[in-house]
C-alpha cells in the first residue's frame, strides 16, 4: 500500500483480491490519523472549518454576476 498526491488529491494505491492496482482518495481510508477538529469534536462537530470556508467561498462565487464583478451587499 502507497500514498501520494495525483491530479491534485491524494490517493491511497493498493493491489485488490485480484492483484489489480486500484486506489481510493485518502479521506476513504483510516492510512493518516483522524482529522483533530473531528478528535477534539467527539462526534459533535458535523463540518471541519477548513470545509466550510472553502464552502463559504463557494456560495460567494455562486452568487456574483455573471460578468465575473462582486456586487457589494449588506447582510
Amino acid at each position: 500500500m502507497d500514498y501520494r498526491q495525483t491530479w491534485g488529491e491524494d490517493r491511497v494505491y493498493f493491489h485488490d483480491d485480484s492483484g489489480q492496482l486500484a486506489r481510493l482518495p485518502l479521506q476513504w481510508t483510516d492510512v493518516v490519523p483522524d482529522d483533530p477538529t473531528v478528535v477534539v469534536g467527539a462526534g459533535r462537530a458535523h463540518f471541519r472549518y477548513h470545509d466550510l470556508c472553502r464552502l463559504a467561498d463557494l456560495l460567494t462565487r455562486l452568487d456574483a454576476p455573471l460578468g465575473g464583478e462582486r456586487a457589494d451587499r449588506e447582510c
